[in-house]
């Protein structure tokens, strides 16, 4: 078994109290002054992600083996289920949307979920994506460990943070396995946990040019799930960070802030939105971040939020918004068919979860422990 996670070192759920949060920001920003003291102490943050979160420890270029099957054809989009192996025997899960529009390359999009039951196919998902698309985008979005088709080991494995990202990173390296994929724009999007995904995600790898984390980013809340704060990313003996430092990783990079008056992200405009522009302040690119905050609004990644991050998404991603505005001149999803679970899913009785496939909670964790050896 892997060796456990030391709790004295975690960060989890409401950590702060809100004015604790402001004041622990406060004390971040006095321990650099200009890029270069910035940079050395995001090295630390990064380095301390990749630690804490033992991404150190993974193999980081097994085959990918891709599955696809089932493709339909949809007004503006196509739609496949996808699944690839992060790991030997672990398998990423999700659906694949693409454009019917043909162009020499297109940029990808990755879209992980929020906590729910098997959100990934639930409507707004297969909304923003399918939007996303037909607005010229390659789109992935891929299970939760423990939700969908990714059920090999529970949602609440203690390394299911670890898990996530690899499976982010990999991510990435199947959407750049596709010939038609400008590898030079390469976006993510995700609500609530899968915005904790996409920004831990922006931090870590610096393929990712453009992050819009949903209703995620606050100085005082760390994320509720341990696939969010279950290992040591923001603590160390020596370093103390949070999620507002995390996300100001992806600087000078275009990022959106989606935030709204209902949750920990209530203060975002005034504290952790001006907090992450000082720090792209200090590249000249204070123009590429913004805050679309939505006041009267909640924890969701609801059809506001969703305008909000197609016009920053069109924008630095060079996509195309006319596709989705209807002839009152309004975006409209009206487009969108709703597919049902049972066609979204990967494996079923027709395309079976390959016999390899490593299953369980104690055989992943064996699996994850067997790595841990090998990279000492």
């Amino acid at each position: 078994m892997a060796q456990a996670v030391d709790p004295a070192m975690l960060c989890q759920g409401r950590y702060y109290t809100e004015t604790e949060g402001k004041a622990a920001l406060d004390s971040f920003a006095t321990t650099y002054h200009d890029r270069r003291s910035w940079e050395s102490r995001a090295n630390r943050i990064r380095q301390r992600i990749r630690e804490g979160a033992r991404l150190n420890q993974l193999p980081q270029r097994t085959p990918l083996r891709p599955i696809a099957h089932s493709k339909r054809t949809y007004d503006g989009y196509t739609v496949e289920n996808v699944a690839f192996e992060s790991l030997p025997g672990f398998f990423v899960t999700g659906n694949l949307y693409r454009p019917t529009k043909k162009e020499s390359s297109y940029p990808a999009i990755l879209s992980p979920h929020g906590h729910g039951k098997d959100p990934r196919f639930g409507k707004d998902v297969q909304q923003r994506c399918a939007a996303l698309a037909r607005m010229g985008a390659i789109v992935f979005a891929y299970d939760m460990v423990g939700t969908g088709d990714a059920k090999q080991t529970s949602h609440k494995h203690p390394f299911a943070l670890q898990l996530q990202t690899h499976n982010s990173i990999r991510a990435v390296d199947y959407l750049i396995s596709l010939p038609e994929v400008d590898r030079k724009r390469i976006g993510v999007t995700g609500e609530s946990g899968g915005g904790t995904q996409a920004f831990v995600l922006a931090a870590v790898d610096k393929r990712i040019a453009v992050s819009v984390p949903v209703v995620m980013v606050s100085s005082f809340h760390f994320g509720g799930c341990v696939c969010e704060s279950g290992m040591p990313i923001h603590k160390s003996t020596d370093l103390q960070t949070s999620n507002v430092e995390i996300a100001a990783l992806a600087a000078p990079r275009p990022m959106l802030l989606v935030s709204d008056g209902n949750d920990w992200t209530r203060n975002t405009p005034e504290v952790e939105y001006p907090y992450i522009k000082n720090v792209y302040r200090l590249y000249n690119k204070e123009n590429l971040l913004e805050n679309h905050h939505l006041p009267k609004e909640g924890h969701d990644y609801g059809v506001n939020k969703r305008k909000g991050a197609y016009f920053f998404l069109a924008k630095h991603l060079d996509l195309s918004l006319e596709h989705i505005i209807d002839d009152e001149g309004e975006i409209s999803e009206s487009f969108v068919q709703i597919e049902a679970p049972e066609v979204l899913r990967v494996f079923n009785d027709q395309h079976p979860r390959p016999p390899h496939a490593v299953m369980g909670d104690e055989a992943v964790s064996n699996m994850l422990a067997s790595y841990s050896k090998k990279s000492k």
